[in-house]
């Protein structure tokens, strides 16, 4: 049977979904990509006009394709903005003929796997029926895509394998209130962070300017959010911060003993002092060992960031500590000049306990004087987002719909995912880009490229029982991870913290070495930081 012929179908043309058709082109398919919006690199074309790199550009990029000297003139110090990184993942997707494969503005409604029953699927010892990615044949997706041209219309399409690149962040978390308590009785307007940031930059601008502006949330969104009304409105009309708790949120260009804490994280020893799922007796003992040694270095770190940064003045001091938020990866930067605006009275910070609607603002708990009321004309909720029903909602099947994310199952650490990529009970389907980590371009693009491989046949697939005890490892793994991190401070399906170790099980399943630090010795191995550039190679 020649798979060359198979049809492959990619949802999304964000920094997975280019990474997905890059590598399946490289293996002699040809992939039909399908993207709701007007252009690739997904979110990257929906922000602020503020928006920057949290990470250096040296390391959010693809392996083999660095940046160009125009956006990142020195990659290791460039934090290139929003417009940068669009035009940089365009590059790439017109370098390796991605943008011929993507059918822009072309939303999929539902995708429904058709072939043998769900019953019959559900207790087939091998993936897909037989362990192959395209499984013996009785077996297609179909999609229902919407597209925007009149013309077109609804349409259906078959294909043979389909691979979801749908991200973390296209379904806006909205908080539950009380009936009369919600957005409803509030005479102002309310939108999320998602809305407001996918607005034009000048019609966002004019929404704010001169308006009372509450922002709620405390994350990046939020900060990005609330720093940019601040730039717009200056302290005549400042932008007021609710918050029920603190982040990590730091200075990237902060650099701590003439070493950058990101760089620092990135090695094989510094991995070598956290617990890994699947790592064996000898390798957990070394953990256990070294964990005095990893809290004393997250504690020297924390404490120099908060005698750099006016946490503590200003009542933003986190609850959590810095090695917690490094295994939940709960950490971020900074907008340029935040607390000068907070010191300026340009922004306002109010945490709170819990936080409603009245018709003039938002009424707050301060948890000591009882309830006030924020005035308010804008609302703009920073409150995070829906990643499992984003990527539930595609499936047409109730039951796919229900394992994918694991609905009702024993905790939402992590997403049941062999490899982070197949769900051993969903046949011919793959999904790349869920899992969070620090820079997260080059473990998609891993990702991508492992999926590629199962394509062309080189990554051969255990049992579906071995696969769930794979799953089952890391998912006591995220259990632990998730404690460890204080609970409330743990991404679900974050894999920062053994990011290396995770590329290291891509690597052996599609014949490569792990050891990627090609001629550097034993040092180089285990203490220069692992990056794109080291896994170029693979293809």
């Amino acid at each position: 049977m020649d798979v060359k012929n198979k049809r492959v179908a990619i949802v999304g043309a964000g920094p997975s979904g280019l990474a997905a058709c890059k590598h399946a082109l490289a293996k002699g398919f040809r992939p039909v990509v399908f993207e709701s919006g007007a252009a690739v690199s997904g979110v990257w074309t929906r922000t602020l006009s503020s928006t920057t790199l949290q990470t250096p550009a040296a390391a959010f990029r693809f392996s083999d394709f660095p940046w160009p000297a125009e956006l990142a003139p020195e990659p290791e110090q460039s934090f290139p903005r929003h417009d940068e990184v669009a035009a940089y993942m365009t590059a790439y997707a017109r370098r390796f003929g991605v943008l011929d494969c993507v059918r822009f503005r072309s939303k999929v409604l539902a995708a429904e796997y058709v072939g043998p029953p769900e019953r019959e699927v559900a207790a087939w010892e091998r993936w897909s029926g037989n362990g192959e990615a395209f499984g013996d044949g009785s077996g297609e997706w179909q999609l229902t895509v919407q597209h925007a041209h009149e013309s077109e219309g609804t349409q259906t399409y078959r294909f043979d394998f389909l691979v979801l690149c749908v991200g973390r962040y296209g379904v806006a978390k909205v908080p539950k209130f009380p009936e009369g308590r919600g957005p409803e009785v509030f005479h102002g307007r309310v939108l999320h962070s998602m809305d407001y940031s996918g607005m034009a930059h000048a019609d966002a601008d004019e929404l704010i300017r001169g308006k009372r502006v509450v922002v709620v949330g405390s994350g990046k969104s939020g900060l990005d959010t609330v720093a940019q009304c601040a730039k717009i409105n200056g302290s005549k009309n400042p932008c007021t911060l609710i918050y029920r708790s603190n982040h990590w949120m730091v200075d990237a260009k902060l650099i701590w003993g003439g070493i950058s804490f990101g760089k620092l994280a990135m090695t094989r020893l510094s991995e070598l002092m956290v617990h890994k799922p699947g790592e064996g007796f000898f390798l957990s003992l070394l953990a256990t060992i070294f964990t005095p040694l990893r809290l004393l270095m997250a504690s020297l770190v924390e404490a120099y960031y908060k005698t750099q940064i006016p946490l503590q003045k200003h009542g933003m001091a986190p609850e959590c500590s810095f090695s917690q938020s490094i295994l939940g990866w709960r950490l971020g930067t900074l907008p340029e000049r935040f607390y000068d605006m907070v010191n300026e009275g340009s922004i306002q910070l109010t945490k709170t306990a819990a936080f409603s609607f009245c018709a003039d603002g938002l009424v707050h708990d301060d948890g000591g004087t009882g309830e006030r009321v924020v005035d308010a004309d804008v609302v703009i909720l920073a409150t995070g987002f829906d990643a499992d029903r984003l990527l539930s909602g595609v499936f047409a099947s109730p039951r796919f719909r229900e394992i994918v994310v694991q609905a009702g199952g024993p905790s939402d650490a992590m997403l049941p995912l062999y490899r982070h990529c197949v769900h051993p009970r969903i046949p011919q389907m793959a999904v790349v880009g869920y899992a969070e980590c620090a820079a997260s371009i080059y473990p998609y693009e891993m990702m991508a490229k492992w999926v590629a491989h199962l394509l062309d046949g080189a990554v051969r697939l255990p049992g579906v029982a071995a696969m769930e005890r794979s799953v089952a490892e890391w998912e006591r793994w995220g259990r632990w991870a998730k404690r460890q991190s204080g609970g409330v401070f743990y991404l679900k399906s974050c894999i920062g913290a053994v990011t290396t170790w995770y590329h290291d099980q891509l690597c052996r399943d599609m014949g490569y070495s792990a050891r990627r630090k090609k001629g550097g010795g034993l040092l180089a191995e285990w203490l220069e930081p692992y990056g794109p550039a080291d896994y170029a190679s693979i293809q």
